[in-house]
């Protein structure tokens, strides 16, 4: 269970600020050239952090193995589909600057 809490407050602190900060266009001037297009990075970071939360609230709330079996199927969906976002990213703008 330390293990559930210790990921969930680790990605909390770190995915879900970064994220936040890309979607709103939050960032310092120097890093706008490096992280651009900076939207769709913090979409896909928005839905890996989402995959802690998904795995680790129904475990610690003592949901039913089937609703903890559902929910990891999503998170493993988010996770997927926030790899694939940022990998379009970062090849768009590999496009963009070559």
């Amino acid at each position: 269970m330390i293990w559930h809490w210790t990921g969930l407050a680790v990605c909390s602190l770190t995915l879900l600020p970064a994220a936040l900060a890309l979607i709103t266009g939050r960032v310092p001037q120097r890093l706008h050239s490096r992280l651009a297009p900076m939207r769709p990075r913090g979409w896909a970071l928005l839905a890996l952090y989402m995959a802690a939360p998904l795995n680790a609230v129904p475990r610690l709330a003592g949901a039913s193995p089937g609703l903890i079996m559902a929910a990891t199927t999503v998170a493993g969906v988010l996770a997927v589909t926030g790899s694939l976002v940022a990998a379009v990213a970062a090849h768009r703008a590999l496009r963009a600057t070559g």
